[in-house]
């Protein structure tokens, strides 16, 4: 086949994301819902892309995207336990800038280097956590934790993330 018969990268992972797109939504909001969250599978997806879309992006995007969400969990149980018992707001911008110190902190190592991939992880959580009336607690053991929820999401938008990667690949070999 000839190279005129072929894609362009754009028009390929145009379609490849628009495919893909699809069924992550039709899964997040069908059969997945309440296991994972639309929203933050796609933010998974745009760091994988924005990190390099390959192996390494893939791993840092799910580590990064884990650990702020991890980070945003401690930040949201101090808020709630206030075991300094700092008064008012004062409390959650201390807890809340001390938290957020550790999401750059850590871009010494490596799977953590993608401050953007911490950063949205946290945003994630924290948004899910403070707007949603239904989320459950951070120490929650199943998927009310928005935690947990995050990571999940995260996770499965990055594999998707990388899927449409290859799949546009394909494409514009075919």
């Amino acid at each position: 086949m000839s190279k005129l018969n072929c894609m362009s990268q754009l028009t390929a992972l145009s379609t490849s994301i628009a495919v893909l797109g699809a069924v992550w939504a039709f899964l997040a909001l069908g059969p997945l819902s309440g296991f994972v969250l639309v929203w933050a599978g796609f933010l998974a997806w745009a760091c994988y892309f924005h990190t390099g879309a390959d192996t390494p992006a893939l791993q840092k995007t799910i580590v990064g995207m884990a650990y702020g969400a991890v980070i945003a969990g401690i930040a949201l149980l101090l808020v709630n336990l206030n075991p300094l018992f700092l008064p008012g707001v004062f409390g959650p911008a201390v807890y809340i800038g001390v938290t957020v110190f550790f999401l750059v902190f850590v871009a010494r190592f490596d799977l953590l280097s993608v401050v953007p991939a911490n950063v949205y992880g946290y945003a994630a959580t924290a948004a899910y956590a403070l707007q949603t009336a239904n989320a459950g607690s951070v120490t929650a053991l199943d998927m009310t934790n928005p935690v947990l929820l995050v990571i999940v999401s995260s996770v499965l938008g990055a594999v998707f993330a990388m899927l449409s990667g290859k799949l546009a690949a394909a494409l514009t070999k075919a």
